[in-house]
């Protein structure tokens, strides 16, 4: 392998030939996505930084930054196609960007090159990195990513233990680890590692843990079981786990830790399923999703893990998809079904959808009793600041989200949204553009980030750079209008009026 021609993930990229291929079929780029990404590939996995990248594809020219989110979200979009997880152009706010999964020529992928070493808590902190899936069907990735949020959540049950969120652990996902490197980019003293193999009606389940600094192993384990234990499987990794690091912990504690259990496990397949199209927050992406849930809710009716996604697809469609009455109906139905759940998780999904629907007093009640349960859910701590911030109740909102951005050092859009409209709503537009910026960052395909970004742009009197945002918010929800989102975010009028004079002026239409 040369410079010239460079694997990362299952793409190969040919900069000589100008071509990108995976599997051996051509991929289509625009031209200036392409260069794009040789100029990241070239880097060989280390960060570039947005000047350089602009320098590289548009040298000599004077070129608004758009221009590049423009391209790098159209990269995203090809690379990352119907692929869950955090995908190949990571951003690494404040420096620059960077193409994770470079292949070097002895085939060993390094870990990526977070920022900075981040300060370890006082209490003691674990990150459970993504379990390898060793199984003959790379199509059952998605259960092995389901096994590893499992635990996480239960881990995150202990009020002592501080958990790392899922969305920064699984950052580290189809590479090498470095465990030392991961402890002091994320900030935590152990890591959790392991792999999954399932094959027919059994599976076979191993995890390590790690003392970060040193490398030690504290802990391992290997678990044969049928397919049917895999709940039983979770709570004994996630139990030895506190008992390796706290042998005092008492047994009610450790109950505590166990979450809602579906009694049919091909439901629980079926949610795990559904879950990456949930990643979109788009009406395009409901479609399948929904239809494996309701399968789910067919075989167990009660599953409110199921209930709370499917809240969410019906909101995002009734939002975003027309405004239909039915949708409405259905996202507060499975809304309401969900709130018997013991699961933080499931709550705080609950939660924002009865919010958006108005019931205001509810909503908070079920993100109290979700805290109540895990108050370092990262959902809960997220979704309730950016509640909070539609309030006007501008102090908790930043205090909570701050808090899920330390849990998920690396990026959780939900609480960059609540920054933005709550540093917009106390006039420090510049830290609501920073925030909003970070935001389409990290979810270049969902349009809200646009319009608090369009927003925050125009009150800066950044007028140019307002409307092009406000036109990227169009594109990626046409059926967009003032009107529209006032249905969902309006519950206070002096704040979402002092957004739409915002959108107004920079063009967005009230119906």
């Amino acid at each position: 392998m040369t410079e010239e021609h460079i694997r990362f993930g299952a793409y190969t990229l040919d900069i000589s030939r100008h071509e990108l291929t995976k599997a051996g079929q051509p991929i289509r780029l625009g031209s200036r996505a392409f260069e794009i990404l040789c100029v990241l590939a070239s880097a060989g996995g280390q960060v570039v930084t947005k000047d350089q990248l602009m320098d590289r594809v548009w040298p000599g020219l004077v070129v608004e930054e758009n221009a590049l989110y423009v391209h790098i979200s159209s990269l995203r979009k090809v690379l990352d196609n119907g692929d869950p997880g955090p995908g190949f152009v990571f951003n690494e706010p404040g420096r620059g960007y960077r193409l994770t999964g470079v292949i070097p020529e002895h085939e060993v992928t390094s870990a990526p090159n977070i920022s900075a070493t981040r300060s370890l808590p006082a209490r003691p902190s674990i990150a459970v990195l993504p379990f390898y899936n060793m199984s003959d069907d790379v199509q059952q990735e998605y259960f092995a990513d389901g096994v590893v949020e499992d635990i996480i959540t239960g881990l995150s049950r202990i009020e002592w233990l501080f958990v790392i969120a899922r969305n920064s652990s699984f950052v580290f996902k189809r590479r090498a680890i470095d465990v030392k490197q991961i402890g002091r980019d994320l900030g935590v003293r152990y890591v959790l590692e392991g792999s999954v193999r399932r094959h027919h009606h059994r599976i076979r389940i191993t995890a390590q843990l790690i003392e970060a600094s040193t490398g030690m192993h504290i802990w391992a384990e290997r678990y044969d079981r049928v397919l049917d234990d895999i709940f039983a499987v979770q709570d004994e990794i996630t139990v030895s786990v506190v008992a390796a690091l706290e042998p005092s912990i008492q047994r009610v504690e450790l109950e505590l830790m166990k979450r809602d259990r579906p009694v049919s496990l091909d439901a629980y397949d079926l949610v795990l399923q559904a879950t990456p199209f949930m990643q979109v927050h788009m009406p395009h992406s409901t479609a399948p999703a929904i239809a494996l849930l309701n399968k789910a809710l067919a075989l167990e009716p009660d599953f409110f893990r199921a209930h709370a996604q499917l809240a969410r697809c019906f909101h995002i469609r009734f939002s975003r998809g027309g405004l239909h009455e039915e949708d409405r109906v259905a996202a507060i139905h499975h809304a309401r079904a969900a709130m018997g759940s013991n699961d933080a998780t499931t709550l705080a999904y609950a939660a924002l959808v009865i919010w958006w629907r108005d019931d205001v007093a509810t909503a908070f009640e079920v993100y109290d009793r979700a805290l109540s349960i895990s108050n370092s859910n990262t959902v809960a701590l997220c979704n309730s600041a950016f509640s909070l911030a539609w309030m006007g109740r501008t102090d908790i909102a930043i205090e909570r989200a701050s808090r899920a951005l330390r849990f998920s050092p690396l990026e959780t859009h939900m609480a960059l949204l609540a920054l933005s409209v709550a540093h917009f709503i106390d006039g420090s537009y510049t830290d609501a553009r920073s925030a909003a910026r970070r935001a389409v960052e990290v979810t270049p395909q969902f349009s809200v980030p646009y319009l608090l970004l369009s927003a925050a742009c125009q009150r800066l009197g950044l007028i140019d750079e307002a409307r092009i945002v406000a036109n990227q918010a169009r594109s990626l929800d046409t059926t967009f209008t003032i009107r529209t989102i006032s249905y969902s975010l309006g519950k206070v009028p002096e704040v979402f009026s002092a957004f739409a004079a915002a959108w107004r002026e920079a063009g967005l239409p009230d119906q």
